[in-house]
């Protein structure tokens, strides 16, 4: 891992300059100020699954049934591969009219109930399985699966302590080189990050008639780790 020393100053007398994003700091004598990037890539702990139950019908009413009996599918699968329906969330439900509007006075078509479901799975083992059985159906649209740190607390944890760690042997070689001996540390802040996936784009997804042989696009990969980053400032006296 590359580490950068943001500002990196020997200071018998003067002031500590500042950059754009870093904090102001009232410069002391003998003393050294670092600042050094950590890293630290956990492994994710849940998948979120999310898909789309989409129904279209002449009537409102014929609609809402087909989407109730589509729901009721799904249920089955996650029954089927030992997944309580109730840890599944709703995030989004709609009813809306279907319009021709090909001539100049639109014309009522249909209706279309969308809902939208998200499920998150901390046994990675059934996501193909469900990815499989889902896609066998007519009942879902716009399946995508995302990877995600539920415990992000520690990984900050550990990006912290890797950055303080590199701060501290930046000011210590510094030290070294002018003759002198690294102190207490009297100073430090810290900003962590966590990187951003784009999810994926809303579109229409093909539906796939698989067979009993093949494997679902996910199977035997590995999920991407998620990597969170620190910036350590730090202020150390100097002896």
């Amino acid at each position: 891992m590359k580490t950068t020393a943001a500002l990196v100053f020997l200071l018998l007398v003067g002031s500590v300059a500042t950059t754009q994003d870093r904090p102001t700091i009232t410069a002391q004598p003998n003393t050294v100020f670092v600042g050094a990037d950590g890293k630290f890539e956990a492994n994710p702990d849940t998948a979120v699954m999310q898909f789309n139950i989409s129904a279209q019908e002449a009537t409102s009413h014929e609609a809402y049934e087909r989407a109730s009996k589509a729901a009721e599918q799904v249920r089955q699968i996650l029954r089927s591969n030992g997944i309580e329906p109730k840890s599944a969330e709703i995030g989004y439900f709609s009813l809306q009219p279907i319009y021709d509007f090909k001539t100049a006075k639109r014309k009522l078509v249909g209706y279309r109930v969308n809902a939208t479901v998200s499920l998150k799975l901390k046994d990675f083992s059934k996501i193909a399985p469900i990815v499989q059985q889902l896609a066998d159906t007519d009942v879902s649209e716009n399946q995508s699966l995302n990877y995600t740190l539920e415990d992000m607390d520690a990984a900050k944890t550990k990006a912290v302590e890797d950055a303080y760690r590199r701060a501290r042997e930046s000011a210590a070689a510094l030290a070294r080189s002018s003759g002198r001996t690294l102190g207490e540390l009297s100073y430090a802040s810290v900003d962590t990050f966590e990187n951003v996936r784009p999810m994926p784009m809303a579109g229409a997804m093909m539906r796939m008639n698989v067979g009993v042989a093949a494997s679902a696009p996910t199977e035997e990969f590995t999920p991407q780790s998620v990597s969170v980053t620190a910036h350590v400032n730090a202020m150390f006296a100097l002896k």
